[in-house]
């Protein structure tokens, strides 16, 4: 697929355009005069050349023909530059790359058992470090919010630390390099704190995933780790709810006895033990797997969430707004 930009139809065009008009309206773009600034004329001019090249190509169908092949070769030739530039980019920044410093890697090299947690800091990737199964589960924190990718090239991408650890530690390359046979885990699980900051750390990785390794979410290897957000201790006994329903369902089971409750505003205020029992253990943990049913809808709500356009995102928020849950 070819995509053409303003650059590749301007690419080697020459153009003398005459506009005879009131110095005293002339509007210039610096002291230099280079440029006309007068808005009104631009639109004049524009729409005057429009109507003359829609009869020029009319009458000379075999001219239009020319250029469109030369525009078209103009965007052949920039996109194999980006292409090559980006090869050079993967190889220099990832080629005999070792594992990041703050993976801590599990000891099984099978990927079909090998699971990898992507945690929001270094706070909850400690405990998430102390509270793992190191046999299958693999700890890479990271700091924040990574790069948000819906907008970047890659050659940004290639400088922003969090994103080349991860690409590095799933080990499966990127681009045209990218080999799924490569992936390290086959059960790669976001977790994050559960507020809106983690939500939208969420929305990065899946963007991440979504625009640079499809595969991993259609091969059904991305997941979601859903932490509990309180802590009902009832006497001796410890309970976790994962919403307020499920916090006051269990404090109506209390029939008199002491009731202590604690809501989890981050991971990093869960202990090792609490971590691994509420949101690491493959027993009790809950898991959402990440899938697409519409992939056409799914690629309209990340350029529309994550892209450059603001009034649609706008749009949506304000139209949405009423079913957003700001748990702050």
């Amino acid at each position: 697929e070819i995509i053409l930009t303003g650059d590749d139809l301007k690419e080697g065009l020459s153009a003398v355009v005459y506009v005879k008009m009131p110095s005293e309206t002339l509007q210039f773009e610096s002291q230099t005069k280079a440029k006309l600034n007068n808005p009104e004329i631009q639109s004049f001019v524009a729409v005057t050349v429009k109507e003359g090249l829609d009869q020029y190509f009319e009458e000379h169908p075999a001219d239009a023909k020319k250029i469109v092949e030369k525009v078209t070769l103009a965007a052949r030739a920039r996109m194999a530059a980006r292409a090559a530039k980006d090869a050079v980019l993967r190889k220099g920044a990832l080629e005999g790359a070792s594992l990041p410093g703050k993976l801590a890697d599990c000891q099984s090299s099978d990927p079909t058992v090998s699971e990898i947690y992507l945690v929001e800091g270094d706070s909850a990737g400690g405990s998430a470090k102390q509270g793992r199964d190191r046999r299958h589960q693999a700890i890479l924190p990271l700091r924040g919010k990574i790069l948000n990718t819906e907008r970047a090239q890659l050659d940004v991408m290639m400088k922003s630390e969090e994103i080349k650890n991860l690409i590095v530690a799933l080990g499966c390359g990127i681009g045209d390099s990218l080999n799924y046979d490569k992936l390290r885990y086959h059960r790669i699980i976001i977790m994050t704190d559960a507020d809106v900051d983690g939500a939208h750390i969420d929305a990065l990785f899946l963007t991440f995933f979504y625009r640079h390794m499809p595969e991993i979410i259609t091969k059904g290897y991305l997941y979601i780790a859903l932490p509990p957000l309180f802590k009902v201790q009832i006497a001796k006994e410890s309970k976790y709810a994962y919403t307020e329903e499920e916090r006051d369902a269990i404090v109506a089971t209390a029939k008199g006895q002491k009731v202590g409750i604690q809501r989890y505003k981050g991971l990093g205020e869960m202990n090792p033990a609490q971590l691994w029992d509420t949101t690491m253990n493959p027993e009790t943990r809950t898991l959402k797997q990440v899938t697409v049913e519409d992939t056409e809808a799914a690629n309209n709500m990340f350029e529309m969430l994550m892209g450059e356009e603001v009034p649609p995102r706008k749009k949506y928020i304000q139209t949405h707004a009423k079913l957003a849950n700001l748990d702050i």
